[in-house]
């Protein structure tokens, strides 16, 4: 594991980490984080992929994490960014990785927000596959039944009220998500209010990037997810509509687990089950491309 830098086209430095495999990577994977979620909760599962001959990519939004600048690390209250900025923060990440290797696939491992965003990225003529994992559409309406009854509150009175008197979304303190920049949190609630979800500042649907993206798609979702219904998940995954999508939908009792929930997939315990699902995915799809070279 390497720390590193990753620069963005408008100047931001983005704290990142680079994990190489021993000898030339069977592809280079772009690993984005879920919303409020650090880089290093991925690092288990990306060290695991290196081990699997993949070299990995993780980095932290502007704002969020260890790209948060000194100055913001009490308080993000004037910093700003919004839901565009971190979607050029990823194009950064997957530029930075794509310059790595040139003749090797580069695929994105998506967690939730990081498995919504592939469409808007202006350089995603760049990805070669996908695998979302837990990635749904954050419409309120569509969360599973249990958080809809409370969410509504967060959006309409919560979410608001406290990024005005705060001048950022004080999550930490609420133990909701973590602190966001009020640009994002900002732009979050709009899509999050909207049965489109992804949308402009004027609420119009923003699908021509999704539907650009003509790969494959591995989509892995969990029963028991406590954010995500099977509705939220289908119609995020509708977004990409001419990509070759592969939808699991995972009980625990398939990986022998009790529970899996949201962010369940990255734990340790699931190596030898869900990682291992992914890396056999992952695997398959380097097989192809170097068969496809090769012709």
């Amino acid at each position: 594991m390497e720390p590193i830098k990753v620069n963005t086209k408008d100047g931001f430095t983005l704290a990142a980490h680079r994990f190489a495999p021993h000898g030339k990577p069977k592809a280079v994977i772009v690993l984005p984080t879920a919303m409020g979620v650090k880089q290093n909760f991925y690092f288990p599962f990306a060290q695991f992929l290196a081990q699997q001959g993949f070299e990995v990519l993780t980095f932290d939004y502007r704002g969020s994490g260890a790209s948060v600048p000194a100055r913001f690390r009490r308080s993000l209250r004037g910093f700003k960014a919004n839901l565009f900025d971190w979607v050029e923060d990823y194009n950064a990440a997957v530029r930075t990785a794509r310059a790595w290797h040139r003749n090797v696939p580069l695929l994105v491992i998506g967690h939730s927000l990081g498995g919504q965003l592939p469409g808007l990225l202006p350089d995603n003529h760049l990805i070669d596959g996908i695998i979302t994992v837990a990635a749904g559409s954050g419409y309120w309406r569509d969360n599973v039944p249990q958080l809809k009854r409370f969410v509504w509150l967060i959006w309409y009175f919560v979410a608001p009220v406290s990024t005005t008197l705060f001048g950022y979304f004080p999550g930490k303190k609420m133990k909701i998500v973590g602190d966001l920049p009020k640009g994002v949190i900002f732009q979050w609630m709009q899509w999050c209010k909207n049965p489109h979800y992804v949308v402009d500042r004027k609420g119009k649907p923003i699908r021509s990037g999704y539907e650009n993206l003509r790969v494959p798609l591995l989509s892995m979702s969990f029963t028991d997810d406590e954010m995500m219904s099977r509705r939220s998940i289908d119609s995020m995954h509708d977004f990409y509509r001419n990509a070759k999508v592969e939808r699991r939908y995972i009980e625990p009792s398939d990986v022998q687990a009790k529970r899996i929930g949201h962010f369940g997939f990255f734990r340790p315990e699931f190596q030898q089950t869900l990682w291992n699902q992914a890396a056999g995915w992952l695997e398959q799809f380097a097989q192809r491309h170097d068969k496809h070279c090769a012709q």
